[in-house]
C-alpha cells in the first residue's frame, strides 16, 4: 500500500468504519465468514482487517478457545480495530500492523504476536474482504497468502466489482463514483485508466488465483453482483 493510501485510509478510518457496517454489509461479512467453516479452537487470520468490522463474526464461530489474528497497514484503522477489541474484551484477538501483501506469518512470528501460540496447528483459515483490488499484482499475493495454510486450510476473498447483471445498470455510475471516492486522488475527474476497470481485473485475477489453488472451491455473489465471494480448501 503506498504512503498515499495509508494516510487517506487512516485520515477516513472512522467513515469507512460506519460504511463498513451499513445495513445489509453483515450480511456479506457474516457469509464470508460462514464460507470459512470455522470450528471452535481454530485460528483465522484476516488479511486487511481494517477497523475490524468482520472480528466479531469470526471471533463468534472460533469460540473463546480459537484465535483471530488481523493484519492491517494503516495505523489509523487499526486504532478502531483495538478500541472494538478492547471494549469487547477479546483476549484472543490480536492486531499485527504490518503489509498484508508480505505477511510477516510464520509459526514462531504468530505465537510472538498472539503471546500463547496456536496450539501447535498453524493457521486454518485466511479472509480478506475489500483487499484484493489494492494490489497492483494480487496473484501472487493470494498464492503466497494460500501457501500459508497448508493442505486443508480454506481461504475467501470477498470484493466489489461492476456487475454484469442488467438490472444493476442504473447503479452502475453510484459504483463507479464510489470508486473514484475512495481512490485516491478523489479529485480527479478524467483518467486514462479508470480506476474502476483496474479494479475489476485485480479482483478477477485474485480469485482466479483461489481457484488455482484450491482443490475445491465455491463462488456467490451478492446485491444484483456488485459483491463477489469465492472461497476454496487448498490442495
Amino acid at each position: 500500500m503506498t504512503d498515499d493510501l495509508q494516510a487517506f485510509y487512516g485520515r477516513w478510518a472512522r467513515l469507512y468504519d460506519r460504511i463498513a457496517r451499513f445495513p445489509g454489509v453483515g450480511a456479506w461479512r457474516a457469509a464470508a465468514a460462514d464460507a470459512l467453516a470455522l470450528e471452535p479452537g481454530d485460528t483465522v487470520l484476516e488479511m486487511g482487517c481494517g477497523t475490524g468490522a468482520n472480528l466479531p463474526y469470526l471471533r463468534e464461530r472460533v469460540g473463546p478457545e480459537g484465535q483471530v489474528i488481523g493484519i492491517d497497514l494503516t495505523a489509523g484503522m487499526l486504532d478502531v480495530a483495538r478500541e472494538r477489541v478492547e471494549r469487547r474484551g477479546w483476549k484472543n484477538v490480536s492486531l499485527i500492523r504490518a503489509d498484508a501483501s508480505r505477511p510477516p506469518i510464520a509459526a514462531s512470528a504468530v505465537d510472538h504476536a498472539i503471546g500463547e501460540g496456536t496450539n501447535g496447528k498453524g493457521i486454518d483459515a485466511v479472509l480478506a474482504s475489500f483487499l484484493s483490488g489494492m494490489f497492483a499484482d494480487p496473484a501472487p499475493v493470494i498464492e503466497e497468502w494460500c501457501s500459508l495454510l497448508g493442505p486443508g486450510g480454506r481461504i475467501c476473498l470477498l470484493d466489489a466489482t461492476r456487475s454484469a447483471d442488467r438490472r444493476a445498470l442504473p447503479l452502475d455510475m453510484t459504483f463507479r463514483a464510489f470508486v473514484v471516492a475512495s481512490t485516491p486522488p478523489t479529485w480527479q475527474l478524467r483518467y486514462d485508466d479508470p480506476p474502476w476497470r483496474a479494479l475489476e481485473a485485480r479482483v478477477e485475477s485474485a480469485h482466479d488465483a483461489v481457484r488455482r489453488c484450491c482443490g475445491t472451491y465455491g463462488a456467490d455473489r451478492f446485491a444484483l453482483g456488485f459483491v463477489r465471494l469465492t472461497y476454496g480448501v487448498v490442495e
